[in-house]
């Protein structure tokens, strides 16, 4: 079994974190059974030579909705999966936002750029995909746009969910029960809430649903970072009862650590 690390490029979230960089805006590398780039903001690519992790060995670009802070590097990472345009190869996973445009968001991802991957999947929600080594379940979300997913990964050494940039609905949680680490998007602090977006006392209300072992909280906006993330990390652990950290930057995280003890079989049952 390969053990499976999470690295955060970067923890912040919203439009003045990536305009300040006060917390950086390169999105999450799952390195280990995949390799696999999770919403890559603004700075991603250059985040990731700094800690000499390759981007040219992504094998598929997740992405869950169609603003900047959330895809802009995707085009430089499909250069760097084709070794330039040189090799068809990688897998774009992304909302029809992304792909196609809606009414609010304009095409995100160039034909020229689709053109050079092995796949582009379209995520809608309920769709199952399944890569080499992981299956990945989109769900749902609520954003601005209004195409944004989030997704559930089950990878060789733990089962894992991504919220995404929402807010909080009904049965949110619930979509991501069983998994082992629940990363969760937090824009602002507890008693500032904000529409289509997270705060701290809507991470209570998912955990109470969804029961991880681990909740990883990120996606930091301006509020967020100057409440202090750690202390609302605890906050939240005291009121849940579950293990609740804050992502810091350049963050590295071994999964494995954190699997439940009635995690599933292994990847053979879906693989088969």
């Amino acid at each position: 079994m390969t053990a499976d690390q999470l690295i955060f490029l970067g923890t912040g979230g919203g439009r003045f974190s990536m305009i300040t960089q006060k917390r950086r805006t390169g999105g999450i590398r799952l390195i280990g059974s995949s390799n696999i780039q999770i919403d890559p903001g603004p700075g991603s690519i250059a985040y990731s030579h700094q800690l000499n992790i390759d981007p040219s060995k992504v094998d598929s670009l997740l992405i869950s909705h169609c603003h900047p802070d959330h895809d802009n590097d995707a085009e430089i990472y499909i250069e760097a999966m084709t070794n330039g345009g040189t090799k068809k190869r990688g897998t774009l996973i992304a909302p029809k936002g992304v792909i196609e445009g809606n009414d609010i968001c304009e095409v995100r991802i160039s034909n020229y750029h689709k053109n050079q991957l092995a796949k582009v999947i379209k995520a809608e929600i309920g769709k199952t995909i399944i890569l080499e080594n992981a299956k990945i379940e989109v769900v749902n979300a609520k954003h601005q746009d209004p195409d944004t997913v989030g997704y559930k990964l089950s990878l060789e050494s733990i089962d894992l969910g991504y919220t995404s940039d929402t807010e909080y609905f009904s049965g949110l949680g619930s979509q991501f029960k069983g998994v082992d680490t629940l990363l969760v998007c937090v824009l602002r602090p507890r008693d500032v809430p904000i529409k289509g977006h997270l705060c701290t006392n809507d991470v209570i209300k998912i955990l109470d649903e969804a029961k991880p072992k681990l909740c990883i909280l990120t996606g930091f906006g301006i509020r967020m970072i100057y409440a202090n993330p750690d202390r609302e990390a605890k906050f939240i652990e005291q009121a849940s009862k579950i293990k609740t950290i804050a992502a810091r930057d350049n963050m590295v995280l071994k999964l494995v650590e954190y699997k439940t003890q009635d995690n599933r079989d292994s990847l053979s049952r879906f693989l088969n």
